[in-house]
């Protein structure tokens, strides 16, 4: 694994417990405004790798089509 595929793994985590402590009612930023920072980031962040892993761009339609033909898919 890269540092890239590890930081992303790291900031899904943090992403996911912050959210899971808020619904149970625990403020884990006390500043509005850095729950609302957090919450858009991650949502960004989440439609991102939504995208780049789910072959919706041209480039991974083509990927997909590539890896059925090998029979990898």
């Amino acid at each position: 694994m890269d540092k890239a595929s590890i930081s992303r793994f790291i900031l899904l985590v943090v992403a996911v417990v912050n959210a899971v402590l808020n619904l149970l009612g625990y403020q884990t930023i006390p500043d509005d405004l850095a729950n609302h920072l957090v919450a858009f980031i991650s949502g960004v962040y989440f439609i991102f790798m939504a995208w780049k892993n789910n072959y919706l761009s041209k480039k991974g339609r083509a990927q997909k089509k590539a890896l059925k033909k090998q029979g990898l898919h």
